[in-house]
């Protein structure tokens, strides 16, 4: 009997040991809390973002392996709720909503995450996007574009990844590819090229300034150039100024004063003027402009896909803000044409290799709304009233035509005052 108690404690161990292991990895499947890390939201200072990332708005979960951001409906907090599919994190849409909420679930080495290597934690950085659209079958919009920033802090000793990492700490490719992320900007200019407007009502007649820049901070020597611009009022009304790939084709078909501006103050700064314009049919035109910029490397040739034309009427030619005039001869063509062939044929040839532009080597921005009228009418000095005043020239002459009335009367009666009466005989 106790020969046999020894065999089954063994056995009954076992078991028990067996059927633990079973209920542990059985509940991680089921869905137990992952564990989860220290998660950052940055929110943006820029009064048209409205509370965009405050703690109402945005929150965010740093799990093992992604990040959990949860999205108020009211995301702006102007009472104006925006739409699940205008909200990206780098590409990346909602992934489950209820009445109260927009949930986006992001995996930590995707959804154009970028990593950042501290002394004593790993950092990733996601960005959330919010791009409004107009309302379907409405042409009016009611909120502005808002970023806000994410941010998932792992220790360095840590493996952040569902899967086993060989090696476990961050390969150097992802450290390159952090410095890759540039930060482009759009922005609207007062008259003087001195700083952001303060202002965004315009004129028709006035030229509205705009810059576009890179910052590339720690990064090769980078030349911006502005690839397509669109303006829109938010509706289905849209006007291409800028196309096929850097030409400024407003100048040539509406004869205007639009032109990029030579020469450059930097080669990662690009500065353009518009002439102002509404669109048909409307007295105040509120407009958006898209433009869609881009950098190469500063010791790369410019060629017909990476260029800045402006059309002079007066010469009646494109020119060259980088004085190669010869780079703008397909603006009145298709400039896409040539340079997809030869990279085809460079692509073909063996041992040849072809550079792509990198994706985060270029960027779509929108600013706006910009406000269009025409011109004020000037301020009347005077108040007129039903009753008309004679004109200057017209008292002048009625006064004279009586001075002389008045002179011939007085030597009427001077002449016969003296006349003596004649006495007949």
């Amino acid at each position: 009997m106790g020969c046999k108690m020894r065999y089954q404690f063994p056995l009954l161990g076992f078991w028990l040991l067996t059927l633990c292991f079973d209920d542990i990895s059985g509940f991680w499947r089921s869905g137990f809390p992952p564990k989860t890390h220290k998660a950052v939201v940055i929110q943006k200072k820029s009064a048209a973002q409205q509370r965009a990332g405050s703690p109402e708005t945005v929150s965010a979960q740093c799990t093992e392996w992604n990040v959990v951001v949860t999205i108020n409906p009211d995301l702006l907090g102007i009472q104006h709720p925006v739409q699940a599919s205008d909200l990206t994190i780098g590409g990346c849409g909602v992934t489950s909503q209820t009445p109260t909420a927009f949930v986006i679930e992001a995996p930590l080495q995707g959804c154009g995450s970028t990593i950042t290597m501290l002394a004593d934690e790993i950092v990733y950085t996601f960005s959330l996007d919010y791009i409004p659209s107009p309302i379907p079958g409405i042409p009016i919009i009611r909120t502005n574009p808002a970023v806000v920033q994410i941010e998932c802090h792992y220790p360095r000793n840590h493996n952040v990844s569902s899967n086993s990492l060989n090696p476990t700490w961050v390969p150097y490719t992802s450290t390159i590819s952090a410095q890759d992320v540039l930060g482009f900007s759009l922005v609207i200019m007062n008259s003087d090229w001195s700083g952001p407007s303060s202002s965004n009502i315009f004129y028709l007649g006035d030229l509205i300034n705009l810059q576009a820049s890179v910052d590339s901070t720690n990064h090769v020597p980078l030349q911006l150039f502005v690839d397509k611009c669109v303006a829109s009022d938010g509706s289905a009304q849209t006007y291409t100024f800028i196309g096929n790939n850097g030409c400024f084709t407003d100048s040539k078909v509406t004869g205007s004063n639009s032109q990029f501006l030579t020469p450059r103050v930097a080669p990662s700064t690009l500065q353009f003027e518009l002439d102002a314009f509404r669109f048909y049919g409307v007295a105040t035109s509120s407009v958006f402009i898209t433009c869609r910029l881009k950098v190469i490397l500063a010791s790369q040739a410019i060629d017909s896909l990476n260029k800045a034309c402006t059309y002079r009427t007066g010469l009646s030619q494109w020119t060259s803000v980088d004085g190669s005039n010869q780079v703008c001869s397909c603006c009145d063509t298709n400039c896409a044409t040539g340079q997809k062939r030869r990279l085809e044929m460079a692509r073909r040839r063996p041992g040849r290799s072809v550079k792509t532009m990198p994706v985060e080597w270029e960027k779509t921005l929108v600013v706006g709304p910009l406000y269009l009228e025409g011109k004020p009418q000037p301020a009347v000095s005077e108040h007129l009233t039903s009753t008309e005043r004679p004109s200057g020239s017209f008292v002048l002459v009625l006064g004279s035509m009586l001075v002389v009335l008045a002179l011939a009367c007085s030597a009427f009666l001077l002449f016969l005052l003296y006349q003596k009466p004649q006495i007949s005989n």
